[in-house]
């Protein structure tokens, strides 16, 4: 089995500080977690920024300061969110591709996000994977349903992904699909032969999940992005506890936590 892959979702475009006080928000406070997650051994960070007051921004002086301290600290794959804030127009999303991370989401379809709405036309979705293409990004297809894997194998015939792709199941989203075993077996099973996968449970799904995909050979995303807690009613310390029982999982279902030159070897990208 391959080794395992921790992305870490560190602050996300609606958790806040209210939700839990260890939030990290500015450059600097998102550098240290994503040190801190390193040190607990994640290989991907998954980045979204924030405004001086706190707000979820796609503004590329901002993504450049966090992607630079990052890689001042810990030699880690930094992948830029694409979703950016729910009802954020394509152009704005697309904007930090031009820093050229090394990876990037690339959500492919539409899905309800509780009260509001997370858009993804077909133009948005041509839009953002021409945008990740043309600056030599690496996708990470975010799916909160089934039928945004067919989306994703759409675009491969268009010419606008290359396979071996890479997916991320988001999954106990407020109206996207349930959080449950079933599911996820289900996901797996749909896509291509030689795609690898990761899985990202939110609240309370995201540790049986994060087993799951241990156990069945995916890999795993963890972090306040999708899940504030670490026991039931006990909100976690920081991104990098909730990273540090991933890998203590891992090495008690005797599966290694892959390095981050073996997380680029295993998804098919550039070794530094």
């Amino acid at each position: 089995m391959d080794k395992l892959i921790i992305t870490a979702a560190l602050v996300g475009a609606e958790t806040t500080k209210e939700d839990n006080p260890n939030l990290p928000i500015t450059p600097e406070e998102i550098a240290e977690a994503a040190y801190a997650c390193w040190q607990e051994g994640a290989s991907i960070i998954h980045l979204h920024v924030r405004d001086e007051k706190g707000q979820p921004t796609q503004d590329v002086g901002t993504f450049a300061q966090a992607m630079n301290l990052i890689k001042e600290r810990c030699d880690v794959i930094v992948q830029f969110s694409t979703g950016g804030a729910v009802g954020l127009p394509v152009e704005e999303r697309i904007k930090p591709l031009s820093l050229r991370p090394e990876m990037a989401t690339l959500t492919t379809g539409t899905v309800n996000f509780g009260s509001d709405v997370f858009y993804n036309s077909e133009a948005y979705i041509e839009a953002i994977a021409r945008a990740i293409m043309d600056n030599g990004v690496k996708p990470e297809i975010e799916v909160f349903e089934v039928g945004m894997i067919d989306n994703a194998l759409r675009l491969v015939r268009k010419g606008l992904l290359t396979p071996p792709l890479h997916f991320d199941f988001v999954m106990g989203v407020p109206g996207g699909i349930g959080g449950t075993v079933k599911n996820l077996l289900h996901l797996v099973e749909s896509i291509p032969a030689g795609s690898t996968w990761s899985v990202a449970g939110i609240g309370r799904h995201e540790l049986p999940l994060a087993t799951m995909a241990i156990i069945m050979g995916g890999h795993v995303r963890v972090g306040f992005e999708d899940n504030i807690y670490y026991t039931r009613g006990v909100k976690a310390e920081s991104n990098a506890q909730l990273v540090a029982r991933t890998a203590r999982l891992a090495k008690e279902l005797g599966r290694e936590v892959a390095t981050t030159n073996e997380a680029r070897q295993l998804l098919g990208m550039a070794v530094t």
